[in-house]
């Protein structure tokens, strides 16, 4: 089943169970995918997908940032359950460890000695990563991992 499917799917048992907030966020999560498709002219990938819902994720953990910042509890913990919503279909999330373990393998392929060798390490390690790891995590472990 692809994404798209799943997310219609979920949409159509949100509806029949009266969730409201979940189905406002599947219909979100849907909207972007099919702005996506509409400005490249064609069906998406899985990947291609996932991709756009890593975005979505992103904002919203910024949001809870800013809100948590700003003492709105309120915002953040509704946004907090966007996150959920939004962490049901993207790939099983890998531990610190297990980033670190992968970025290690990374800077010996790629043959980084310093921090200088940042920028090849995040741009190979973000394409392997896609969708794993959460990019703030990955940026400091390659930071502290080139020191």
């Amino acid at each position: 089943m692809t994404l798209m499917e799943q997310l219609n799917t979920d949409m159509k048992e949100a509806m029949k169970a009266k969730d409201k907030e979940r189905l406002s966020v599947i219909r979100m999560l849907k909207a972007s995918v099919q702005k996506e498709q509409i400005e490249v002219g064609r069906d998406l990938t899985d990947d291609e997908a996932l991709t756009i819902l890593s975005r979505e994720l992103k904002q919203r953990k910024d949001s809870i940032r800013e809100f948590e910042k700003a003492g709105r509890t309120d915002l953040a913990e509704k946004t907090q359950f966007e996150v959920g919503v939004v962490e049901q279909y993207m790939p099983k999330q890998l531990s610190e460890d297990e980033v670190k373990e992968v970025l290690k393998a990374i800077i010996q392929e790629v043959g980084a000695t310093s921090a200088s060798d940042f920028g090849k390490v995040m741009g190979k390690a973000m394409a392997t990563l896609k969708g794993q790891a959460d990019g703030n995590i990955v940026n400091k472990l390659v930071k502290e991992l080139l020191q």
